[in-house]
């Protein structure tokens, strides 16, 4: 059977017992709190970060890892494309 998407609809989705005006949300001074404590929180690229701290330990690569001359990750070696000396499984 063949849906015409573009024709008006004729049946409720939403049931006739809903009204809209139940659905309308009413705006609060809560809400137009949270926006502004939310645009405070957010650090905008070219931020100065030089009183940051790194907190992951980062280890050089093992003897067990290679470097995907693709992507340019470090992975194991169970990651190395067959037939391929230098490209991980996913690149290949």
């Amino acid at each position: 059977m063949k849906t015409d998407y573009d024709a008006p609809r004729t049946t409720d989705v939403l049931g006739a017992e809903t009204a809209l005006d139940e659905l309308a949300l009413t705006p609060t001074q809560k809400a137009d709190a949270d926006e502004a404590e939310i645009l405070e929180s957010l650090d905008l690229p070219g931020a100065d970060l030089s009183g940051e701290e790194l907190t992951v330990r980062v280890l050089p690569k093992q003897s067990d890892e290679f470097t995907c001359m693709s992507c340019f990750l470090v992975q194991h070696y169970s990651r190395k494309a067959p037939g391929s000396a230098d490209h991980c499984r996913d690149c290949a």
